[in-house]
């Protein structure tokens, strides 16, 4: 996070019931060197509130239909954090938009999930650094698994597919249930 953004910008907070939002600063910018941060509950209802992050805008309070979307926004994961240099990024417009990004996820998952699981062993430095710079963008989906030596082991990179595509599986039925 920006350290500029730390003490420009405030968390913004929605409590969905109540379809109110509210600024919030960072306990770190009242008491210095702070790093725990208390959970924010919404001051009418005193529910739990959602950290939308700083680049959230609410609707007015009168139109249920885009609460009722920025809900089941957040209960997937989505939300407006970014230090405000570059936005939050892409964000559905309804629900069958949400369904459709979801489902071109889960498809990208699956055939990073088929290279790992139909990757032949290398047995050569050679072979392997070429098929490392054959498949860069592959390679560089999983960087964060590489071992000491430098190498990305197939069986990690296959647990982390599997288990991304469990997520977007679990976040879709969500999504589907609440279209019913």
């Amino acid at each position: 996070m920006c350290r500029y953004a730390m003490t420009t910008y405030k968390p913004h907070y929605a409590c969905f019931d109540c379809r109110k939002t509210f600024k919030r600063r960072l306990l770190n910018d009242v008491v210095q060197d702070e790093k725990e941060s208390l959970a924010a509950t919404c001051p009418d209802c005193g529910q739990l509130m959602a950290d939308m992050g700083l680049d959230f805008k609410s609707p007015p309070k009168k139109e249920i239909n885009a609460w009722q979307h920025l809900r089941k926004l957040y209960s997937v994961g989505i939300a407006f954090h970014s230090c405000g240099c570059s936005g939050p990024g892409y964000i559905p417009r309804d629900s069958a938009e949400l369904r459709d990004v979801l489902l071109e996820r889960k498809e990208e998952y699956i055939k990073n999930l088929h290279f790992w699981l139909n990757k032949p062993i290398l047995e050569t430095k050679v072979a392997l650094e070429k098929d490392r710079n054959n498949n860069l963008s592959t390679y560089s989906k999983v960087y964060h698994l590489q071992g000491k030596k430098g190498g990305v082991i197939a069986q990690e990179a296959v647990d982390h597919w599997t288990d991304l595509i469990q997520d977007i599986e679990h976040k879709l039925s969500k999504v589907l249930a609440k279209q019913s």
